[in-house]
């Protein structure tokens, strides 16, 4: 049976990539000139400082399947990529960086995949390409984002991924600064896949992600999206207090025994765990007040400043 013919939509959020944005854009075109029957490339430039808006404004005048829209300042990849999800017009939508580390050629991979009945099909590495402490940490990301996620079978999350459109659906009323697009993407389906791709070394330009700004992530999932921190102060707390009264026991024990109770260096020790917990079980709650106080202040995910005009080809 001949399969339907595809309508797909490819997200690509823009910084700072004004070199690479022609070579991805011709690649790209070649590729779902082959596998689609209609298709767009969506341009989404996150406040770029570099000539990155100019370039797509050329690029979409040239290919009438380019459109452009630009975001009156940076909000990050995952607020941008969802401005660009919002915006599809397609059945199925893909999604991937703007630094030719996804290469063009592996969505037919993905494609593939999607259509044995899964609603979001990641691209998996093969080998990492960055660095050992970079790979460390982003492992650590994408098992947080699984466990939030609730997707036990998946730890090959990536920002190269495939999905069918209508899964927006359950995120169309969603507002907030704070944006993880594959928890949104969890909140319609729990069919999750992933396929092995070659993901090549970024040749142009350098890495926007640091390790503060991942371990930042690792935070907004964890307190933006679960309640697993607020259950583990709960637990922590029942634990310090059995273990409080333990060392009432054993002081009154000891005092009844041997008619003596431990010195200060023993009671300094004692107040400080508990003094710490407490601060720590106070950082978690705040966490949780700072995301209900950005979500209070009504804050959009991200604002589109303009869009490319309609192509004349």
């Amino acid at each position: 049976m001949d399969q339907a013919p595809l309508s797909i939509s490819v997200v690509i959020p823009v910084y700072n990539a004004a070199n690479s944005l022609e070579p991805l854009s011709l690649r790209l075109i070649n590729v779902l000139t082959e596998i689609a029957s209609q298709y767009e490339i969506i341009f989404v430039n996150d406040g770029s400082h570099d000539n990155s808006w100019q370039i797509i404004c050329d690029l979409s005048q040239r290919y009438a399947t380019i459109r452009g829209i630009n975001l009156m300042r940076n909000y990050g990849q995952h607020n941008a990529t969802l401005c660009g999800v919002r915006s599809a017009q397609h059945e199925i939508i893909v999604t991937m960086d703007d630094d030719l580390q996804h290469p063009p050629e592996e969505i037919p991979h993905l494609l593939k995949k999607l259509a044995e009945g899964y609603d979001v099909v990641y691209g998996s590495p093969k080998k990492l390409p960055h660095s050992l402490w970079r790979n460390l940490s982003s492992r650590v990301t994408k098992i947080t984002l699984a466990f939030v996620m609730g997707i036990t079978t998946i730890r090959d999350i990536s920002a190269f991924r495939a999905f069918r459109t209508e899964l927006r659906k359950a995120f169309v009323n969603f507002q907030s600064p704070g944006v993880i697009l594959d928890v949104l993407l969890a909140w319609g389906t729990t069919r999750f896949a992933s396929v092995a791709v070659d993901e090549h070394p970024r040749q142009i330009g350098h890495s926007n992600y640091t390790f503060m700004k991942l371990l930042k992530q690792v935070f907004l999932i964890l307190t933006g999206f679960s309640t697993a921190p607020l259950r583990f102060a709960s637990l922590l707390g029942f634990a310090l207090t059995l273990f409080g009264l333990g060392i009432f026991a054993y002081v009154v024990i000891l005092y009844l025994t041997a008619g003596s109770i431990p010195g200060f260096p023993f009671l300094a020790s004692i107040i400080s765990i508990f003094s710490g917990t407490q601060l720590f079980t106070l950082g978690i709650f705040g966490e949780y007040l700072a995301h209900v106080f950005d979500r209070s202040m009504d804050r959009p995910s991200y604002v589109i400043g303009e869009t490319t005009p309609p192509s004349h080809k």
